[in-house]
């Protein structure tokens, strides 16, 4: 990720800052660091500890091969103590905030000790409140090397449009020499992004936090149900560490958490703000270009990300906090009760579609010569891409209706995923299956086009 500074005319608060003599800065391209601001102890209270400040760029030392923290550049030299902030009590306090009044909070409690992570997607609403609070603000941005060339230039775009430089964060070289002699430009595709993202993203973004005390990201609660549904518009961050290190040192502020997808766009639009050119070739969710495809009708954002994995945690590491215990370690059936009962609603709930049990399925699979074909989708609950297809699939039974064709569901994630995985050749949620009506094997449905006008084809081209 990059930190860019932009300078403002216009500083709110100005008597809760003090100024002074901007120390030597290493310094990202040509990125001017803008004059360092203290913020009074009355102003800014650290999240969860006492600590001495320290430079920023103190952390355990590293092999000379890896980069610099972003915003390396030190603090002065003064030891203050701190009280604690109750970030849980601010939360409530901003959960119903604009992201406006948010992203000002977050500017004026932090100044120059907080940056923007900038993905080069829709999060650059977050570079347009920050320019509109009249704050001076910093944005930064993971390059893996492996971005497609509208996202570069799309960069490009949004430094000159907002006059600033963004402060760039790149993978450590030996790191990825390593990677690709062992396993190949493509190992993602055979053994999951998580390796390839540790080395390329999450290990910079590491660096860049260690430099800070706290940073913006652009998270929304219906960008992935499966794992963001509970991100709030502040925290803790759970996962990383600031410039203090230690749990509770980087706070971590996700200011259109609350807003919709789509109100995120009008918001753009009315702006006149630039917008990646891939959102105009189907791109909702953007990363690295082999990981990243257009979604299409009827599906969910994120599920044009990592598309070959199942669904369950389509995180790369940056929000690994928002993963739960129980979908990192469990069977993906969801949060369980005190009884062990998963406690997820079920999907897929209509009089027209039938719910297969364990026994039915394989009746099914057995029969040779069935009364009627069948359509049936291997589902799971907490699949955000399964919830995204609900209304499609519901249609589909409801059009097929007394044509002779039955509709059902069968729920394949925990203990029936083997099974289903060996005999009903699940790949990931969901899987679409037809049952014709004289041949034993199912037919998988090859195409992953969910709006019921392509369902209704596929049905008809087999009944």
């Amino acid at each position: 990720m990059a930190l860019s500074f932009t300078p403002s005319s216009a500083v709110h608060g100005s008597s809760l800052y003090s100024s002074f003599e901007q120390p030597k800065a290493a310094q990202f391209g040509s990125s001017q660091p803008l004059d360092r601001f203290n913020l009074s102890s009355a102003a800014v209270k650290l999240s969860r500890r006492r600590c001495a400040i320290k430079p920023l760029n103190a952390e355990p030392k590293r092999n000379d091969s890896i980069v610099p923290s972003a915003a390396t550049i030190f603090a002065p030299e003064v030891v203050e103590k701190v009280e604690e902030e109750d970030y849980e009590k601010l939360a409530k306090e901003l959960e119903n905030a604009s992201p406006l009044a948010i992203m000002d909070k977050a500017l004026e409690k932090f100044g120059n000790d907080i940056a923007i992570a900038f993905s080069g997607a829709e999060d650059v609403a977050l570079i347009e409140y920050a320019r509109l609070t009249g704050r001076p603000f910093r944005v930064f941005s993971l390059d893996t090397g492996r971005l497609n060339p509208e996202t570069y230039k799309f960069f490009d775009e949004v430094e000159k449009h907002y006059g600033i430089r963004i402060e760039y964060m790149f993978p450590d070289a030996v790191e990825v020499q390593a990677l690709v002699r062992s396993k190949g430009l493509f190992s993602f595709y055979e053994d999951g992004h998580q390796e390839c993202c540790r080395v390329r993203k999450v290990r910079p973004l590491r660096r860049a936090l260690k430099g800070l005390r706290a940073w913006i990201t652009g998270q929304r609660k219906d960008q992935s149900p499966g794992t963001r549904l509970e991100v709030p518009v502040v925290q803790v961050d759970p996962v990383f560490e600031g410039m203090d290190g230690g749990v509770g040192s980087l706070v971590k502020f996700n200011p259109v958490a609350n807003v919709k997808g789509d109100d995120v766009w009008k918001f753009l639009r009315t702006m006149n703000v630039p917008v990646n050119s891939l959102h105009a070739k189907g791109y909702i969710s953007i990363g690295c270009e082999p990981c990243t495809r257009p979604v299409l009708p009827g599906q969910h954002e994120r599920e044009g990300r990592w598309w070959w994995e199942d669904s369950k945690a389509k995180e790369c590491g940056l929000h690994k906090g928002n993963i739960k215990e129980e979908i990192l370690n469990g069977n993906g059936n969801g949060a369980a009760n005190a009884n062990g009962n998963a406690t997820n609603t079920d999907l897929l709930v209509n009089e027209n579609v039938m719910n297969l049990s364990r026994p039915g399925i394989e009746n099914l699979l057995k029969l040779e010569n069935r009364r009627e074909p069948w359509v049936v989708v291997l589902y799971a609950p907490w699949c955000q891409f399964c919830q995204a297809m609900e209304g499609s699939y519901i249609e589909l039974a409801e059009k097929l209706a007394g044509s002779g064709i039955k509709v059902g569901k069968f729920r394949a994630d925990g203990e029936e995923k083997a099974f289903a995985q060996q005999e009903l050749q699940l790949g990931s949620f969901p899987t679409i299956l037809f049952f014709p009506k004289h041949s034993a094997r199912p037919i998988k449905y090859p195409s992953e086009k969910r709006d019921v006008d392509s369902l209704l084809a596929f049905v008809s081209a087999l009944r």
